[in-house]
């Protein structure tokens, strides 16, 4: 069931951000200097966030917003510099302890209410936005879809989400992990073709009130990821 499969990749994820490679993501989301692939994966995430908040009202100002998969903290920061109130959840304590600190110097951080916990939680109360970068990526399509219709409810105006595209490079990548497996490899993504998302996208009544609108792919080397804003 979708619920069961959400709970245990949850457990996953959390697992292994907060413990197995809470050292390596904090470099990789630093401004350390990192080789290779590493340097790629974080130019990808770069241009994502800044496709994702190019999706955003520059003007934030009385908003409240929901970064759902906080991880560092570096998205968070930027919407509270545009006046929103944003309450930025990760699964990590490590990673949210983490944000927290980098984001005390910044004077927009009072903006920020950093929590450890899922983002899926409705005590975290209503939205205008929501913002979920390479949070899903982990996640069956069903859950995917059963995340957004658990969030829609509490968001007034859109939500902001990634997915990994069901390319064939990800797909081969994603069966040479299964091959392969190693201790301290991160949770499987899970491939999406797009035509199939947006299928159980609109299939879905709890999203009725949303369409499809700006989608944007990232391909950086290993790190591809794709865009897609649901609006009211």
């Amino acid at each position: 069931m979708a619920g069961e499969t959400y709970q245990l990749r949850r457990g996953e994820i959390e697992t292994y951000f907060d413990r197995t490679a809470a050292a390596a993501w904090a470099r990789l989301t630093s401004d350390a200097p990192v080789s290779g692939i590493r340097a790629k994966v974080r130019a990808g995430r770069d241009a994502m966030r800044a496709t994702l908040l190019g999706y955003l009202p520059l003007d934030l100002t009385g908003a409240r917003v929901l970064d759902a998969g906080c991880g560092t903290g570096a998205l968070a920061i930027e919407v509270a510099r545009r006046g929103a109130d944003v309450v930025a959840v990760d699964l990590s304590p490590t990673l949210v302890d983490l944000a927290r600190e980098r984001a005390a110097s910044d004077p927009a951080a009072s903006r920020i209410d950093f929590r450890a916990g899922d983002m899926l939680d409705a005590a975290h109360g209503d939205f205008d936005y929501m913002v979920a970068m390479d949070s899903l990526i982990h996640y069956r399509r069903d859950d995917v879809v059963t995340s957004l219709a658990r969030i829609a409810p509490r968001v007034r105006h859109g939500m902001m989400f990634t997915f990994a595209p069901g390319t064939p490079l990800l797909i081969t990548a994603r069966a040479i992990g299964r091959l392969f497996p190693r201790s301290d490899r991160s949770p499987a993504i899970e491939p999406q073709p797009e035509r199939k998302l947006r299928r159980a996208i609109a299939q879905n009544p709890a999203l009725a009130g949303f369409s499809p609108r700006r989608t944007t792919r990232i391909s950086r080397s290993f790190y591809i990821s794709q865009a897609l804003e649901l609006s009211r």
